[in-house]
């Protein structure tokens, strides 16, 4: 029997989000997630779904080594232990690839060489994602470890687009010009949106929003990325939860020169206490609806703000295009918050936009349009799945047969 399983990792600086799916069929095995990691708090729940309820446990969990071991013990008791024949590969998410990956790669001493040397550019992720590897590597050394950077699917994208326009040799000493995030979810988006049209991704055009706490825009011809809001870090481009988004660098050298704040301050205003927080003191869009129903000018204010920024990177997307087939919404906001989708298309009847408010209204599970039949471009609604496009991606590159031959040559 041929190895068909992926276990995918999402390793964070106290956490360990996973899944296990089974590829013939993309379907999912189990879920998890440890989290408050080097806690005495640290809390395991775990999620059978063959059978079988969620089980879940409050106990120290002092390290990632300690709470992969317990995912591993939690997947046995459920006959999907990490020692299974059936586990092809191991999938694992990395923010930052810089421009050296750009596909999913299976992990040696060298790229985790390289994936350390990126940690200046993602100080907050890498090291975490490090971690993850690593202690995965030691459980199972026999076993394939793909590496699925966020920043891949934005390689594509023109130095036109990925270029600030700074002293050329600074910029390449420090490595510093736009790579994008959420490369994943806007992968899979872009082609399941294709897919929702009857056709291949290499004859669309699509203008994805990942709105979620962190919110990026990207410009998708024919299945290549080639524009993206977020840029060195994840703070450039649109209004988040709690991060600003574009705005004057000089704001920066002000804040230090008149407000004598650090660059420690200033990185925390930006990232942590701006966005929607720093504007109304709520970062859920929920939240923000309902107190602009109820009149909160204040909300009102961060919610306009917020659908302002968006309508810019559609219209710039739009030029950046040329032809737009579709407009797709996903992650968190995108997908459940009808209001931001009915705001930020009004007015763009001019580009052939428009939303039906009964569809957009409607709550649905799977990917769907929301725009009339009349409408020009196509306005949909396409739930992300960021852990099967890590699966998918992995199991492409190791998968069936493939994966023993992987495992013999990395072991």
């Amino acid at each position: 029997m041929s190895a068909t399983r992926v276990l995918v990792l999402n390793s964070g600086s106290s956490s360990v989000k996973y899944q296990l799916l089974d590829m013939r069929d993309s379907s999912r095995l189990a879920v998890g997630l440890v989290e408050r990691i080097g806690e005495e708090t640290s809390r395991l729940k775990h999620t059978p779904l063959l059978g079988g309820e969620t089980r879940e446990r409050t106990a120290p969990i002092a390290d990632h080594e300690v709470a992969l071991k317990a995912v591993a013990a939690e997947l046995a008791k459920d006959g999907l232990g990490l020692d299974s024949p059936e586990l092809a590969a191991i999938g694992h998410r990395v923010v930052h690839g810089g421009k050296t990956f750009t596909d999913p790669t299976v992990v040696d001493e060298a790229v985790l060489a390289e994936i350390e040397r990126l940690i200046p550019v993602a100080p907050l992720h890498n090291p975490a994602n490090l971690t993850g590897i690593r202690t995965a590597m030691a459980l199972r050394p026999d076993l394939p470890q793909v590496a699925v950077f966020d920043t891949a699917f934005h390689t594509t994208m023109p130095e036109s687009a990925a270029r600030y326009a700074i002293d050329v040799k600074t910029a390449d000493e420090y490595r510093i010009r736009r790579y994008g995030f959420h490369g994943t979810s806007h992968a899979y988006v872009s082609r399941a949106t294709a897919e929702l049209l009857g056709k291949a991704p290499e004859e669309v055009n699509v203008i994805v929003l990942h709105l979620g706490n962190g919110a990026s825009a990207s410009a998708v011809r024919g299945g290549r990325c080639v524009d993206t809001s977020m840029g060195l870090t994840p703070l450039e481009g649109l209004v988040m939860g709690t991060r600003s988004g574009d705005m004057d660098p000089a704001v920066i050298f002000h804040l230090m020169r008149v407000g004598g704040l650090s660059t420690d301050e200033i990185d925390t205003l930006l990232n942590k206490k701006s966005g929607l927080i720093g504007l109304c003191g709520d970062n859920d869009m929920r939240e923000i609806r309902r107190r602009v129903d109820e009149g909160d000018e204040q909300a009102r204010l961060a919610f306009d703000i917020y659908i302002h920024r968006l309508k810019k990177y559609i219209g710039a997307y739009y030029a950046v295009l040329g032809r737009v087939d579709a407009i797709a919404f996903t992650a968190g906001v995108g997908e459940n918050a009808a209001p931001v989708r009915e705001a930020a298309i009004a007015g763009l009847e001019e580009l052939g936009l428009a939303v039906d408010g009964d569809l957009n209204a409607a709550r649905a599970d799977g990917p769907r349009l929301i725009s009339p039949q009349y409408a020009r471009v196509a306005v949909a609604v396409v739930p992300t799945d960021e852990e099967l496009e890590i699966a998918t991606q992995t199991y492409a590159l190791v998968g069936g047969a493939d994966a023993g031959r992987a495992a013999e040559v990395h072991a």
